[in-house]
């Protein structure tokens, strides 16, 4: 995989340049030829009407003839001057007809192949510049003496050209192939290594090793942080699954022995009862079947708190909503409790600051969830308890129920965990329960778009409040 991401990427580079280099290879073969054909090699430029070549070619038009001799005229001799130059007219026998400002040493007369000799190199000195042309049916020499213009004849063969331009372009394609291979591969490596990283990375995701990896600078910055972020939410993800199986293993161990305590009493006193049905007396056999259908509800009771707490948990509970008042509704659930033989004699008290608080729930459920809430409170203190319910108004106009105790309280590593369906905590071992009644009223709670928050202290008591 690390090559197949290197070689992609090296075959994009490579393709790139050598489509640049042929460009390139094509524009520089045609400025070489435009250039041979135009003999434009002068290591300076002019403008056509300034430049040495065109004052040479036009100079015949400051010649006239005078008595058939050639003379150039008051506006070319200023000339002559301005461009610091000379001219010889030669007749046809080569020989001088006429001069204007030539040097002492100049010849006056030439052979033909002198006269090509001084036209293709500098054969009068290093400084002047010799140009041949034609006025008045004379040949003449025009000679400018500036070391800045110089002329280059040059003879060249196109088949050995072109020989040596495919010579060149083969060699600058190697060049080219070779220095891109080189760039390629480096930039190559080194832009797909964070890629390796990452593809390192979510192997590990897969095989669950949550490994928090090097941020790097760049393009690929946020993609690591946030792969990074996905790690960090997959780690806390199974540390809770771990969490929670382990919770749910001893849940279903405590739910197994308080299951098999009722079913060993359900089988022995129906076995007992099967047995000596007819030594039995009325008393004693309403006493074993009571017992019998005591345990019955409680292993039903638990069947039905699971069924609850899954539906709940996986919205699959549909709520009945009506308007209720909650004041008169949570009043009449106090004289209920009151009315209870079993927590007649507790200290239930309730108290509220306003007549009304209208709201839409779930009666039968919102009634569950907060006696499982008074329950604890009862349940798992001692009967002095003092167990208050109160309703008033919240933050943001919320109402806000509380349930408060006086009672011994629940430890700081029980507090934080007692709304879980697996838990059961470590002060209600003894006592008689199913182990979900606080996830289920977090739950229904939560049904009702409600907030729910639990603070104690050990030995001083526990407040419970929930925001509708």
């Amino acid at each position: 995989m690390k090559w197949k991401l290197t070689l992609r990427f090296l075959r994009s580079v490579m393709t790139i340049v050598v489509i640049v280099g042929i460009v390139n290879a094509i524009l520089f073969l045609s400025l070489f030829v435009i250039k041979v054909n135009n003999n434009n090699f002068g290591t300076e430029e002019a403008s056509e009407e300034a430049s040495a070549e065109t004052f040479s070619r036009t100079f015949s038009q400051y010649v006239e003839l005078q008595a058939g001799k050639p003379v150039v005229n008051e506006e070319g001799l200023k000339k002559l001057q301005e461009m610091s130059a000379w001219v010889q007219f030669l007749n046809d026998q080569g020989e001088q007809a006429a001069a204007f400002y030539t040097p002492e040493e100049l010849k006056t007369e030439y052979s033909p192949i002198e006269i090509v000799q001084m036209y293709k190199y500098k054969e009068l000195d290093a400084r002047t510049t010799v140009f041949v042309s034609e006025a008045q049916h004379f040949s003449y020499f025009l000679g400018i003496n500036n070391p800045k213009i110089g002329r280059y004849v040059m003879t060249y063969d196109y088949a050995k050209i072109f020989k040596d331009v495919n010579v060149f372009l083969f060699i600058f394609l190697i060049v080219d192939v070779l220095i891109v291979i080189l760039i390629g591969f480096l930039f190559g490596k080194k832009l797909t290594a964070p890629l390796h990283t990452l593809i390192e990375g979510i192997q590990q995701l897969r095989e669950r090793r949550f490994k928090k990896m090097p941020t790097p600078k760049g393009v690929y910055e946020d993609v690591f942080r946030n792969m990074n972020e996905l790690s960090e939410k997959l780690d806390r993800h199974e540390e809770e699954r771990k969490r929670l199986d382990q919770m749910r293993e001893e849940w279903i161990s405590n739910v197994s022995h308080d299951m098999k305590t009722p079913l060993a009493s359900i089988q022995g006193y129906a076995e007992f009862i099967n047995d000596s049905a007819t030594d039995l007396t009325a008393q004693e056999l309403q006493e074993y079947t009571s017992i019998i259908k005591s345990k019955s509800m409680y292993m039903k009771d638990l069947l039905d708190d699971l069924n609850l707490t899954t539906r709940l948990r996986n919205h699959q509970l549909s709520l009945q909503f009506e308007e209720v008042n909650l004041v008169q509704f949570l009043r009449e659930m106090t004289i209920e409790l009151l009315n209870d033989p079993t927590f007649g004699e507790r200290q239930i008290e309730f108290e509220a600051n306003m007549a009304k608080a209208m709201h839409k729930v779930d009666k039968k459920l919102l009634k569950r969830a907060i006696l499982n809430l008074i329950y604890n409170a009862l349940v798992h203190n001692d009967e002095n308890v003092v167990v208050k319910i109160r309703v008033d108004t919240g933050p943001e106009s919320h109402t806000r129920i509380s349930i408060s105790d006086n009672g011994q309280g629940i430890s700081a590593k029980d507090l934080e965990q007692i709304f879980e369906r697996y838990y059961r905590g470590t002060n209600t071992a003894s006592k008689h329960g199913t182990g979900l009644g606080m996830a289920i009223a977090r739950d229904i709670i939560w049904a009702h778009e409600g907030k729910l928050d639990m603070t104690s202290i050990e030995n001083t008591g526990t407040t419970i409040t929930i925001l509708l």
